[in-house]
């Protein structure tokens, strides 16, 4: 396939990674799968040899566990802001990176990759400085937002005229409430700097409902505060009410790569 493809290779806590490829050459956002595991993933979509860029969204682990293994066995440069790069580095969390294939990215300003544009968004999450991912090419738009506490103008502007998105919708309020996990940890999980509810994702999803988008993904689904039935229920429900039936809605798969989208 050529073109501007986009689809998530993973997505949950167990590990999140989605791709994006013009003609053949591929960046990643995020690399939480080991090395084998995202090899045999982008192995379905593209080629892991011809990836140009990984880019991170923040530090913790089920988004960087095979970065540094990946860079370091194909030589493709990490992208993340200074803050994120000063935690991996005052932990060690993804080994170590050759100072040459170590990149900063600023949010809000734009780098080229094989003809990609790849820009950053800040959002509201327990990171040292966490952001999202829109790609640009062809004219098209593919964004990556997860891992966000709340909706803020930056997101919103952020996920604004996409062609395609990956959307968090972590958990359902009632399975979070009524759940087993300790309350601090369900409040952390709900509060402003946690994750985005069902709930919360039918609500953002009216900033970027357009003619043009295409595709949305749900992401980083909970494994015990939420099912896949119960989120697609929930986009589906509202992008009924905004009227969207053009929108393909799709759960990403939590361990397996989901179905490409060529924009």
């Amino acid at each position: 396939m050529s073109g501007f493809l986009f689809c998530p290779l993973a997505s949950g806590s167990s590990g999140n990674c989605a791709y994006a490829s013009l003609n053949g050459a591929g960046i990643l956002i995020d690399a939480g799968l080991s090395g084998i595991r995202a090899e045999k993933a982008i192995a379905g979509v593209g080629n892991a040899k011809s990836l140009k860029a990984i880019f991170a969204t923040h530090e913790h682990i089920d988004h960087i566990c095979g970065m540094g293994v990946l860079s370091r066995r194909y030589r493709i440069p990490v992208y993340a802001t200074q803050a994120t790069w000063d935690s991996f580095d005052n932990r060690g969390s993804i080994g170590k990176v050759d100072k040459f294939l170590k990149k900063v990215i600023t949010p809000g300003v734009p780098v080229e990759i094989s003809g990609m544009e790849v820009e950053a968004f800040r959002i509201p999450h327990d990171a040292a400085d966490p952001v999202g991912y829109i790609v640009r090419a062809d004219g098209k738009k593919a964004v990556v937002a997860t891992d966000i506490g709340h909706a803020t103008d930056e997101v919103r502007r952020g996920i604004a005229d996409s062609d395609a998105l990956i959307l968090e919708s972590n958990h359902d309020l009632d399975m979070l409430w009524n759940g087993r996990y300790p309350r601090v940890l369900k409040e952390r999980i709900n509060g402003d700097k946690g994750h985005l509810s069902n709930d919360a994702a039918g609500e953002l999803l009216a900033c970027a409902v357009t003619g043009r988008l295409k595709r949305v993904y749900l992401g980083h689904l909970s494994e015990e505060n939420n099912s896949p039935l119960i989120a697609y229920c929930a986009a589906a429900a509202a992008l009924g009410k905004l009227g969207a039936k053009h929108v393909s809605l799709l759960v990403a798969e939590r361990h397996l790569p989901s179905e490409v989208v060529e924009l």
